[in-house]
């Protein structure tokens, strides 16, 4: 007799346990489609915040191409024309330190090295580019 109702208990036991890990409550039924519908939503707004983030990428590739595009207008090819550079005037120009034929006459950084360029004389900026076998436009 305890054997059978051992079994019987098991049973009930295993049986009760299984329809009540199937079925839920109300309560959690509701929760369970509020979390759906949470991470719809959540999954919506990463997709919109993915495409605005891409776009933004897009946008900022472009404006460092430009931004590149303008700063290669700095280094200098074929014979270097000091006197063009100076734009300004003052007898000065701002040349890098190691990439020898990137002038500006504005202070800024290299685009190739990232160095800061120095401020020279025109006389300093041609002697560095002959040093290091430039050709120097004669004036």
């Amino acid at each position: 007799m305890l054997k059978q109702f051992v079994i019987a208990f098991v049973f009930v036991s295993f049986f009760g346990a299984f329809i009540f890990a199937q079925e839920k409550p109300e309560t959690e039924k509701k929760n369970d489609s509020n979390k759906t519908e949470q991470m719809k939503h959540d999954t919506d707004k990463d997709k919109v915040h993915h495409e605005k983030k891409s776009e933004n990428s897009k946008l900022e590739m472009h404006h460092m191409k430009s931004n590149k595009n303008d700063e290669s207008d700095i280094i200098r090819k074929d014979e270097i024309d000091l006197v063009s550079i100076d734009q300004n005037k003052d007898g000065k120009v701002y040349q890098d330190q190691m990439c020898w034929n990137v002038i500006s006459d504005k202070p800024g950084e290299c685009p190739q090295c990232g160095m800061i360029l120095k401020e020279v004389s025109l006389d300093k900026a041609k002697e560095n580019l002959l040093k290091h076998d430039f050709k120097v436009k004669k004036n």
